[in-house]
């Protein structure tokens, strides 16, 4: 980011505006939500600005400016539609120290409006640093349609309880309780105009110390957080990112899924590397267990999906023995990404009916056995964490009659910057990741159709074919 989104309090304090016109009239109106004091200077108003000084919500400043005209005030708008004196104007404000937004002028911009959705007290502001207004409109447009207009009034009431709730709902309980009253009954009063029973119903709450069968003990969600790109996790993923309080997450995960989680949530890196497992994973269930035994609502965000390759069971199992509640989020698994990106289908009609998700390293970390039912005609197999394994899986492959002229994919990180999709005849599979030094996330799939049988096991050299580099 070029800019940081933030806001600035505006109460109590000084907005000015330098233009008599309609450049100015437009910053006009946006200040005009909010609760400053403003100050317009310009020789002349049009008629919108004069209404506005002739209601007393703003003060006309008709005099000479200098920077102390400037100074104190949270921030200045510039639009007297003459570059020349927009400039000058801008140089007096940066003598006061005042932050300003000069009209046309990005470059002499301190500030920059965004598009902004008013549901005051909440407010949604969009911006593209100047870029693409257009585009932040139509995201204005989309979020509108979103948010119901009745939604500020609740968020006000909400704010005007919250010393009641400090008060009576124990801090542990009191997370869970503003999600029940933003994603529960209360919100559904609100919105469809029953604004009376929600707050009835939030008080009722309250006096009771939290919200109806608000569970007051830790839980545990095991999150697929897919294969790298954040916009490939679920929407349920995102939610419960957002509310969790702690965050136990894998050496794989792109660290821009974790900026989906809430800002305060406490994130522990538990990752590990092969050949170096700095995390025993009895070490990973007892701490999840831990915080959840604490009241906490945990996340265990693994790549990929949770329930492939990924131990998840032994993480459910240690947590169910202490009674702790699981909640499984499946995520796109590696296989189903690399498909898609390298532009194939896992199964298709009448050429592969079966799909096979294997493993090339055991719990020990060697391949596990490589027994017939993992590869045959009509078989699509996907081999995770296989490089390392490739010559050997290559051989026994060969061993259990695959053609060796059938094509491989290899796709090597997945929906990431760096992401490449190889491919090549079978018997180069261990040629090609040595070429193209493949070392970490990578996926193999070899897709047999079911009209290409099974060839005995080849004698002497076999010729070698090209390798094609796809992307």
């Amino acid at each position: 980011m070029k800019s940081f989104p933030m806001f600035i309090r505006t109460s109590g304090r000084r907005v000015v505006i330098l233009g008599g016109g309609e450049q100015a009239a437009q910053k006009m109106r946006l200040i005009l939500k909010s609760d400053a004091q403003i100050e317009i200077a310009a020789p002349a108003l049009d008629p919108e600005l004069k209404g506005v000084v002739g209601a007393g919500r703003a003060q006309w400043h008709r005099g000479g400016i200098a920077p102390e005209f400037f100074r104190g005030a949270a921030m200045g708008f510039i639009a007297t539609g003459c570059p020349g004196l927009d400039a000058s104007l801008h140089a007096l404000a940066q003598e006061a120290g005042c932050p300003v937004n000069v009209v046309d002028q990005p470059a002499l911009c301190d500030l920059t409006t965004p598009s902004i959705v008013d549901r005051d007290p909440v407010v949604v502001a969009i911006g593209s640093e100047g870029t693409a207004p257009v585009l932040a409109r139509q995201i204005k447009t989309r979020v509108e349609e979103v948010l119901p207009p009745t939604l500020g009034g609740l968020a006000a009431a909400a704010g005007r309880l919250r010393s009641a709730v400090a008060q009576q709902v124990p801090r542990p309980a009191r997370r869970a309780f503003w999600r029940w009253v933003f994603a529960g009954p209360p919100r559904d009063h609100w919105t469809r105009g029953a604004e009376r029973d929600a707050i009835t119903t939030i008080k009722q709450a309250i006096l009771k110390g939290g919200a109806p069968d608000t569970p007051q003990e830790g839980s545990v969600a095991l999150i697929g957080a897919g294969p790298g790109a954040r916009d490939l996790l679920t929407l349920r993923a995102v939610a419960r990112l957002q509310e969790a309080d702690v965050i136990f997450y894998d050496r794989l995960v792109d660290p821009e899924v974790l900026e989906l989680a809430r800002r305060d949530a406490e994130r522990v890196y538990v990752g590990k590397v092969v050949g170096a497992h700095a995390w025993p994973q009895e070490q990973i269930n007892a701490l999840i267990v831990a915080e959840a035994l604490k009241g906490k609502q945990v996340v265990r965000l693994k790549s990929g999906d949770p329930g492939v390759f990924g131990r998840g069971g032994e993480e459910i199992a240690a947590a169910e023995a202490r009674g702790i509640s699981v909640e499984i989020v499946p995520g796109v698994t590696a296989a189903c990404a690399a498909a898609a990106c390298a532009g194939i289908s896992l199964t298709e009609r009448g050429v592969t009916n079966s799909l096979v998700l294997a493993t090339g390293t055991g719990a020990d970390g060697e391949m596990p056995h490589l027994s017939d039912h993992l590869s045959g005609p009509g078989t699509t197999t996907a081999f995770y964490m296989a490089t390392r394994q490739a010559a050997q899986i290559s051989a026994a492959l060969r061993v259990r009659g695959v053609p060796q002229d059938l094509e491989f994919t290899l796709a090597v990180d997945v929906s990431k910057p760096g992401q490449r999709i190889l491919t090549g005849p079978i018997r180069q599979l261990d040629q090609v990741i040595r070429d193209h030094g493949v070392t970490g996330c990578a996926v193999i799939l070899l897709r047999w159709p079911v009209s290409v049988q099974r060839q005995p096991l080849p004698s002497g050299q076999i010729d070698v074919a090209p390798v094609a580099l796809v992307s």
